[in-house]
């Protein structure tokens, strides 16, 4: 058997349940050594319990996304035990009120944008030099149709990933002449609790699985992947380049 990440090291936010977990579960069995981010220490020690069982290794890191300092000392602390950060997924994110624009209050518009949008923009400003340090660094940040579609009454959540699907898309380029790969992944409807939340009348058995994603996101987070900038969209298991409108 082999283990195609092993000596890598893979940070994964919102690690502790969901598509998070999953991820960070299929890494450790590729032979990655997880860095698990994540705000339930339960969750991370359930993660960490089946990563041990499966023969893999974790860090766990309990935080809070919008502790930007928290992410800086993050940063600092992977420099100074590994010297690089070899993967990293941007997982973690809020679903925020199902609401008309006009009834959202603006704390919870902003508190989205915080944990969507700013903590991922200070992941990439903490980690890039750690990832660059790797000789084959590797980013995927999970999205949703409901970024293009401008999915009604979901009005912060879709904002939040458009812009992230910006910053993700702008990064991808400004690092496309090193050996950094940055690209976006859309899980589509999948069995989460976030999705129930959305939907509580949908019948979860008749949704993939947080598992089934992750099987899907581990390749892009492999030194074999080339592509950069580039959108897959796991419903039609198509890897996409965005365009300008028509």
């Amino acid at each position: 058997m082999t283990n195609p990440l092993a000596n890598r090291i893979a940070l994964v936010t919102g690690a502790s349940r969901g598509i998070g977990f999953a991820t960070a579960r299929a890494l450790a069995k590729a032979g990655a050594h997880i860095v698990a981010v994540a705000r339930t220490q339960g969750g991370l020690e359930e993660l960490d319990d089946e990563i041990r069982k499966d023969g893999g290794s974790a860090t766990l890191v309990p935080l809070n996304l919008t502790d930007s300092d928290g992410i800086a000392r993050l940063g600092a602390g992977l420099h100074e035990r590994y010297g690089k950060l070899d993967i990293l997924v941007g997982n973690a994110g809020v679903l925020g009120p199902c609401s008309p624009v006009g009834h959202i209050e603006l704390k919870a518009f902003t508190d989205v944008m915080a944990v969507n949008v700013s903590a991922n923009f200070q992941l990439i400003r903490c980690m890039e030099p750690l990832l660059k340090q790797s000789d084959a660094g590797r980013a995927v940040f999970i999205t949703s149709g409901a970024a293009n579609k401008a999915t009604a009454y979901v009005s912060p959540y879709a904002a939040s990933k458009a812009a992230l699907e910006t910053l993700a898309r702008a990064w991808a380029q400004e690092t496309a002449n090193t050996p950094l790969r940055v690209n976006l992944f859309n899980p589509g409807p999948i069995r989460t609790r976030m999705r129930a939340t959305l939907m509580p009348g949908e019948d979860p058995a008749t949704l993939d699985t947080a598992e089934q994603v992750a099987e899907f996101i581990v390749p892009m987070c492999a030194p074999d992947w080339t592509e950069t900038g580039k959108f897959y969209d796991y419903k039609t298991r198509a890897l996409m380049s965005f365009r300008s409108p028509a």
